[in-house]
């Protein structure tokens, strides 16, 4: 069988050097979605040895990678170029360890909630998450997520950052965790061309402000302490014209906007 005529054979239009070119492409993109499983990994060792500034560090680098790795896949069209891996099924496995698994164990690790209340705000986290990764409707038409999309590993390490009390933690804990069950709207960051440049760029900053903290940590500025209480701000915002008031336009904007590939 000749292997690489019947691969290529399935785009038309291309020559069998640019499929080949392509579909090494392909793999390097899963290959680099993948390598969040090793980020979380190395993310899980930095919590138990108690090396706080690396533990946040990974746990950024696992966000960074889940948010460059899609815009890339889809514009070189992975899914026909490297068909034999499914991208979504990578995604939500290594995002699972990333975001849900390793943050879980951090907050255990640096006691953030009340003692007692450990293992059942994690068996919540993770028992909820679980639900939401195998949702059939994760994402609406112009790319909005049903429910809080599991996003531990940006939410647990600002408890610590911002020293919220654990009690507040708790709370916020079991509403996200509640969230997750529900058809509010939350916006996929990358993907929802709606309000897309404010989005990102409220984005950039609060996880630039997240990283230099977690760098200097337990010391910063209070500039950037005020960015991490903001941007969810903003978040709650949005989230609650998106998913109570869709139809109505505000300084000219609409919630509501096509869906983008990018």
């Amino acid at each position: 069988m000749n292997t690489v005529k019947d691969e290529t054979s399935l785009v038309e239009g291309l020559s069998a050097s640019e499929c080949r070119r392509l579909r090494l492409m392909g793999l390097t993109i899963h290959a680099v979605t993948a390598s969040g499983a090793i980020a979380g990994l190395l993310g899980l060792q930095a919590v138990m040895d108690g090396h706080i500034r690396a533990a946040l560090l990974w746990l950024i680098a696992c966000q960074i990678l889940d948010g460059v790795d899609g815009p890339i896949a889809r514009k070189i069209d992975v899914v026909t170029h490297a068909p034999h891996i499914d991208g979504h099924i990578l995604d939500l496995v290594v995002d699972f360890v990333a975001c849900v698994i390793v943050p879980v164990a951090f907050m255990y690790r640096m006691d953030l909630v009340p003692a007692g209340w450990e293992s059942w705000i994690a068996a919540l986290i993770v028992f909820t998450s679980a639900l939401w990764f195998a949702r059939s409707d994760q994402e609406t038409s112009d790319n909005w997520f049903n429910g809080f999309p599991a996003t531990w590993n940006i939410v647990i390490p600002t408890f610590l950052i911002l020293d919220t009390s654990r009690g507040l933690a708790v709370a916020i804990s079991i509403v996200l965790c509640a969230l997750q069950l529900t058809s509010i709207k939350f916006p996929h960051l990358m993907r929802v061309r709606a309000l897309r440049p404010l989005t990102l760029t409220v984005s950039v900053i609060y996880l630039s402000a997240l990283t230099y903290l977690s760098a200097i940590y337990p010391n910063g500025p209070m500039w950037a302490y005020v960015i991490l209480m903001i941007a969810p701000a903003y978040i709650a915002v949005i989230v609650v014209w998106r998913t109570w008031f869709p139809t109505r336009r505000w300084f000219g904007l609409d919630p509501i906007g096509p869906s983008t590939d990018l």
